[in-house]
């Protein structure tokens, strides 16, 4: 039986405030447990305007993925007409609930948007400091610092690989590969297990021009081929409008998958050697612009 990592990103306000819980409750009612990875500070959604003119193929995935749908006016609009709202601190009680019923809880970066569009330029220094803040507030909330992080759009460069090393980490999921292993990145080698994403994410293949009709039938195809599979889900995405889809894939995939949290499986593969693989940018078909990829 194929084990299968289910990876909740949390990525803006409504995200933690509505989409997360609803997950929960799906989650709980198959009995099912998952690593989630909220994104500790400011909503800034807006300011994911600027893909526009940066990211080619922005537009066009926008419009496939009916991202207002998705995502909601409002939230297109926070850290440029409307104020940009804290979304950990906004709802303590649904980080402390993911704790509390047996999730992984770990961290999706500071400010998502900052971090996505900026950390390939940043130093080691300026990274470090996006994640102190969202270690802050974590232990703040929860009260012990997170096992696992995951990089906001996948993004992870030679300075924020170095920074990530010197945090409490156990392990991060911030790349796209096939198997898990140690990244290497320039000068950089890491010491932690990278868990990366193996399989497309819904958005992705929305944006790509599949129907929703046939998601399901995509994923059921897909599981197997690998002995460990980790899929991406988005608290904005599944979480709300296509809430229906995820529970049916939860019921489809009930005693066809072992379903596994990411700091299980670190805990187990950290007890043997990793393979060390190289980092680069590269596409994904649905996915404007470019994210970090393990070279297998």
């Amino acid at each position: 039986m194929p084990d299968l990592a289910l990876k909740i990103d949390v990525d803006t306000h409504p995200g933690l405030g509505q989409g997360l819980p609803r997950l929960l409750d799906c989650l709980a009612r198959h009995r099912v447990a998952a690593s989630v990875f909220v994104s500790m500070g400011p909503d800034n959604s807006g300011k994911a305007i600027r893909r526009l003119f940066t990211r080619k193929g922005f537009a066009k995935k926008m419009l496939r993925s009916n991202a207002v749908r998705l995502y909601g006016l409002r939230t297109a609009l926070y850290g440029t007409l409307l104020p940009a709202p804290e979304i950990a601190r906004s709802f303590p009680d649904a980080l402390r609930r993911t704790v509390a019923e047996g999730h992984d809880l770990g961290i999706h970066g500071h400010d998502h948007v900052y971090w996505h569009d900026r950390v390939l330029g940043l130093s080691q220094a300026e990274v470090a400091r996006e994640i102190d803040r969202s270690l802050d507030a974590f232990v703040d909330i929860v009260g012990t610092p997170p096992a696992g992080f995951a990089a906001p759009g996948w993004q992870c460069g030679e300075s924020a690989l170095a920074a990530l090393e010197r945090g409490p980490f156990r392990y991060h999921s911030s790349t796209r590969g096939l198997y898990p292993y140690r990244p290497r990145i320039g000068a950089v080698e890491g010491r932690l297990p990278e868990i990366p994403t193996t399989l497309p994410t819904a958005d992705e293949l929305l944006g790509d021009g599949v129907a929703k009709e046939r998601l399901l039938e995509i994923y059921v195809a897909a599981l197997g081929e690998r002995a460990l599979d980790v899929l991406t889900v988005h608290a904005e995405v599944e979480g709300g409008a296509h809430l229906e889809f995820f529970a049916r894939l939860l019921e489809r995939l009930s005693g066809r998958v072992r379903f596994r949290r990411l700091l299980d499986v670190a805990a187990e593969i950290g007890r043997g050697p990793l393979p060390v693989c190289a980092l680069v940018q590269g596409t994904r078909p649905g996915r404007a612009g470019t994210v970090s990829c393990q070279v297998a």
